[in-house]
């Protein structure tokens, strides 16, 4: 159950939350419902509840949810907040234990709908135990696909990969050595609509809470963006605003940077111009040629990926206007 303010919106990050839609709500608290989580290489996973909260600022928030948490016998683990001054609006993200709480957190909305309603308040709650399904579109380029399977596989990413999709063969290796269902969908020039209505249909046989974009080399229409906002990640391999569209490393040599940089941000319907989640740049020489600039972009997107992807699965990023905020 995500509450909605009347002024402002917090958007739905993973499934697993309570106010999350299709199963992802009691898919997640069902898998937790025992405490614990294992992974594949035996690895507890915690079990914590994790509050995300948008409202317009004023005194006493902090107070109260804190205060509700105690009267349930929950535990605070760890809380960060951010003030945004231009909007006046307030951003919090709070992780709770939830072990003794005096109430099956299913009815959550219902104990906790009187501090929301006072404070105008838009939450989510999520749970950390909850494997979140994610879906990856990648085109010719290995290089962020291969580093996520690794992450995901060795636990660093805690989510689960149902399918990967390509418009080439060309990564299907990987995939088998990972043992992921691997479907080429080709996109013609002449009949992309077609295509990405195969590719929404795969979709919506898994049902993924996320989509990253994994060097997936063509251009989502608006209907595609539509139907999971706020749940596609794109790695952009330029520090944007800076080179958008295509070959943004050539334009970048053509200029004679001394720094380029990667960006993963959200996708929305005009193009790279979703909310930043993440950046990251690397100082260029003059001595550098082009071949240079892109074996140091393809390390650089790799890693700007990655970092994003966890920040999503972990519930750290909070949405505002066309912003994100990010807590450690």
């Amino acid at each position: 159950m995500i509450g909605k303010a009347p002024r402002q919106r917090l958007d739905a990050g993973v499934g697993g939350s309570l106010a999350g839609a299709g199963s992802g709500f009691t898919d997640g608290l069902r898998g937790a419902a025992e405490g614990q989580c294992w992974h594949e290489d035996l690895t507890l996973m915690k079990n914590t509840a994790i509050l995300l909260v948008s409202c317009p600022d004023r005194k006493g928030i902090v107070a109260s949810i804190a205060n509700f948490v105690f009267q349930h016998n929950g535990n605070i683990l760890h809380a960060d907040e951010h003030f945004d001054e231009e909007s006046s609006l307030f951003l919090t993200r709070v992780e709770f234990d939830p072990a003794d709480f005096d109430f099956d957190l299913l009815s959550f909305a219902e104990h906790f709908a009187p501090v929301a309603e006072k404070f105008e308040m838009t939450w989510r709650l999520a749970r950390s135990a909850y494997r979140p399904k994610m879906a990856i579109l990648v085109s010719k380029y290995d290089h962020c696909l291969a580093d996520l399977l690794y992450r995901q596989h060795s636990g660093e990413l805690h989510c689960e990969i149902p399918i990967i999709i390509s418009n080439h063969p060309d990564n299907k290796p990987i995939a088998d050595f990972y043992r992921i269902p691997y479907e080429v969908i080709p996109v013609p020039k002449d009949n992309k609509q077609a295509a990405e209505q195969e590719i929404l249909a795969l979709l919506g046989q898994h049902r993924p809470d996320l989509i990253v974009l994994a060097r997936y080399m063509q251009i989502l229409s608006e209907e595609f963006v539509n139907r999971y906002p706020h749940r596609i990640i794109n790695i952009h391999h330029s520090f944007l605003p800076a080179f958008v569209g295509a070959k943004p490393y050539h334009q970048a040599f053509q200029r004679g940077v001394k720094l380029i940089g990667a960006t993963s941000h959200y996708v929305t319907e005009v193009l790279d111009d979703g909310p930043i989640i993440e950046q990251d740049v690397v100082r260029i020489s003059h001595r550098d040629a082009l071949d240079d600039l892109l074996q140091k972009g393809r390390d650089l997107e790799k890693m700007v990926l990655s970092r994003a992807v966890r920040w999503h699965i972990e519930n750290r990023v909070l949405l505002y206007r066309n912003k994100t905020v990010v807590f450690d």
